[in-house]
């Protein structure tokens, strides 16, 4: 009895343990500009090889990425403890360390329905000018007219200190997003890039 009752308390510790670790885990978007015409697909997806062979050691799950090679940008999507965390994954695996991370609050996510380039566009609202709660009433606002214009909203990220949305969307080119966050709401994003999702 005494043995089974050592088991349990043992059990209870290791499991709350791991939940108080889960629960402190963040979302982050890092983002590397690289420069137009210095990067391809296949490069990126063996940087992201030799994240994933590290990124145990500082606590760090990567989960999704995106390429613009037109524009030389890479997006990647984690969760970690903090934002060192990811810059120190990336800094042992490859050295190649990223010029923003954004702490982020995900949005509601969509099935992916394939056949249509993909899109991440980003939103510069400025420092504390944005709220995930905002944000969205606007995705609900997307969602109403994106059939219209032939788009998917497939997820969205908030950065409410530093004021950035960004949101990954199928759609047959740049301009029927575009039109679709016109006609939702009027938000236009600061940019809009193909990209292709790796993971």
């Amino acid at each position: 009895m005494k043995y089974f009752f050592s088991l349990m308390v043992w059990l209870v510790i290791g499991v709350s343990g791991n939940l108080a670790n889960a629960q402190s885990d963040q979302l982050f978007i890092d983002v590397h500009h690289l420069g137009a015409g210095k990067v391809t697909y296949d490069a990126v997806a063996q940087a992201h090889a030799k994240d994933l062979a590290v990124e145990k050691k500082y606590h760090v799950k990567f989960i999704k990425y995106w390429v613009d090679t037109a524009k030389g940008d890479v997006y990647c999507l984690s969760s970690a403890q903090d934002s060192a965390a990811i810059t120190a994954t990336h800094a042992a695996a490859h050295g190649l360390l990223p010029d923003n991370v954004y702490p982020v609050t995900a949005g509601e996510r969509a099935a992916a329905k394939g056949g249509k380039n993909l899109y991440l566009d980003y939103h510069e609202f400025g420092p504390g000018n944005v709220k995930a709660a905002d944000v969205a009433g606007a995705h609900q606002k997307d969602l109403a007219v994106q059939k219209k214009y032939g788009v998917n909203l497939l997820n969205y990220w908030v950065d409410e200190k530093a004021g950035v949305v960004m949101c990954l969307a199928e759609a047959p080119d740049s301009a029927a997003l575009i039109k679709t966050h016109q006609e939702a709401h009027g938000l236009l994003p600061k940019s809009v890039e193909q990209v292709k999702q790796g993971q």
